[in-house]
């Protein structure tokens, strides 16, 4: 059961922060300039917006739940599980942030939910 809870904050949190930090540097906009003082501007900025921090939390509580897992699960199995990352992130970037993906990323997207399900059946 811990290990369904996990995955699941590695997977819904993790991508959930991913999102969230994307919409947030698309209201900030494209940074043109590198250079330290443009860079501290730009993080700054960044700073100041409630999608960052939403997304910091988010992707914080995915790590610690990837720590946590494997503490007592094999890398192996964990990694390639999480990979389930990219699943809810197509998912996510459509329905919350309107991109639109194409048929080739959703065959993309299928070849790697059909990897995830022959390691969890390797498993059991």
């Amino acid at each position: 059961m811990l290990q369904a809870i996990l995955f699941f904050f590695i997977v819904v949190a993790g991508t959930g922060g991913e999102l969230c930090v994307s919409r947030a540097m698309k209201s900030i906009g494209e940074m043109h300039d590198f250079r330290p003082a443009s860079l501290i501007r730009f993080v700054w900025r960044a700073l100041h917006l409630r999608w960052m921090w939403a997304g910091i939390t988010l992707m914080a509580l995915g790590f610690f739940s990837l720590v946590g897992i494997l503490s007592f699960d094999e890398v192996s199995f964990v990694v390639p599980f999480s990979a389930l990352n990219y699943v809810a992130g197509a998912l996510g970037a459509r329905l919350f942030l309107g991109e639109r993906i194409t048929r080739s990323r959703w065959i993309g997207i299928a070849t790697v939910t059909l990897g995830v399900t022959l390691v969890w059946w390797s498993k059991h």
